[in-house]
């Protein structure tokens, strides 16, 4: 057998490098040789592309035209205002989000489907100036409805896709990343919270859909927070989270306004010891009463500053945006429990919770 394999391994290997000199110096026989290497090319493309994300959200994303009157008390004359904006298609029946400043105070709301049908009485069931979220009703059946994932959690560094129509030119579509979540410095007020991205969003892209690679709602984009702040420059848009967006569109459907909680306080995270809590890592005691409306619920209650709120209703606080979510989406009335802790000792306040006045 050693004989053997000693016989035919060197006449072997001689073929097999005549064979490759050969390969070598004749290019045309490579092709019909050595395999196709353009197809990993084929395939790594494949994967770059966002077109079937966009193929099953973009039917669902509409253009939004909004004409109204509007009176310049210097002049005592009215004038015609136009809007150009984007809506999201949040149901098959109808439902559509934009924001706010797009509808507001318009006598005419047009909205034109990706088909080209058009409906010139759209109606605005209602509208959040705290989030610049409206919700308008089209009388249609069976329409293209965003992909949702209630699961879905964006986080830094996420692809998404801004979907609109930007200064009239028609449906396009901007690519980012998610730059930061839960912006609120850039707001009116703490019940608000963005995500901050770097995909173009410009005049007309406001109340268009944020989505995912897979075509999954994010957001719902606004320039009107970039607008208010006078930030003109490329990198820096916004959208409400599609978490958000959610609530604000169910309050609306069922009362026709954002009905919020308010008790009349703000505060910071503090540790065991009452100092600031300024990173992730350290466990939080309780939420420190920093700034207390004198005349709100809270303060009639007997809250007062520098109180440490432990608990609500039962559980645990961990950060202020947590309770304030929590309080925001209690109904007025309703009566929550607060352990708080005050001067080394442990106490139950029971607060009525009243209605936050929004500014119209």
């Amino acid at each position: 057998m050693l004989k053997f394999l000693k016989f035919l391994v060197p006449p072997l290997f001689f073929g097999l490098a005549i064979a490759f000199i050969i390969i070598l110096a004749v290019p045309e026989m490579r092709s019909s040789i050595l395999p196709n290497l353009s197809i990993a090319a084929k395939i790594k493309a494949g994967h770059m592309s966002f077109a079937d994300g966009v193929k099953k959200a973009a039917p669902a994303v509409v253009t939004i035209f909004s004409e109204g009157d509007v009176t310049e008390p210097r002049y005592k004359r009215q004038n015609k205002v136009q809007e150009l904006g984007s809506g999201v298609i949040m149901t098959s029946d109808g439902y559509i989000l934009t924001n706010y400043h797009v509808v507001n105070n318009a006598d005419q709301i047009v909205v034109i489907l990706t088909d080209g049908r058009t409906f010139t009485d759209a109606q605005l069931i209602g509208f959040d100036p705290i989030t610049d979220l409206a919700l308008l009703k089209i009388d249609a059946k069976h329409l293209p409805v965003i992909p949702k994932d209630d699961d879905f959690t964006p986080e830094v560094g996420d692809v998404v896709l801004a979907i609109g129509n930007p200064l009239n030119i028609g449906q396009t579509i901007t690519q980012g990343i998610v730059s930061a979540t839960g912006k609120q410095t850039l707001t009116d007020s703490p019940y608000n919270s963005l995500l901050q991205m770097d995909a173009a969003v410009n005049m007309g892209n406001s109340g268009g859909a944020l989505v995912n690679s897979n075509g999954i709602l994010v957001g719902i984009t606004s320039a009107q927070f970039r607008a208010r702040y006078n930030i003109d420059i490329q990198g820096i848009s916004f959208a409400v989270p599609y978490a958000l967006a959610k609530e604000v569109m169910a309050k609306l459907i069922k009362d026709g306004r954002v009905i919020r909680g308010y008790l009349g306080f703000t505060g910071k995270p503090v540790d065991q010891y009452g100092i600031e809590i300024t990173d992730r890592y350290t466990p939080v005691f309780g939420i420190l009463i920093n700034n207390l409306d004198p005349l709100g619920p809270a303060w009639q209650a007997g809250m007062k500053d520098n109180d440490i709120i432990v608990k609500m209703a039962g559980k645990s606080v961990t950060t202020p945006q947590d309770a304030l979510h929590l309080i925001g989406n209690t109904r007025p009335g309703t009566k929550l429990t607060f352990e708080i802790y005050r001067d080394g000792e442990y106490k139950e306040v029971e607060v009525e919770v009243a209605e936050l006045e929004t500014r119209i």
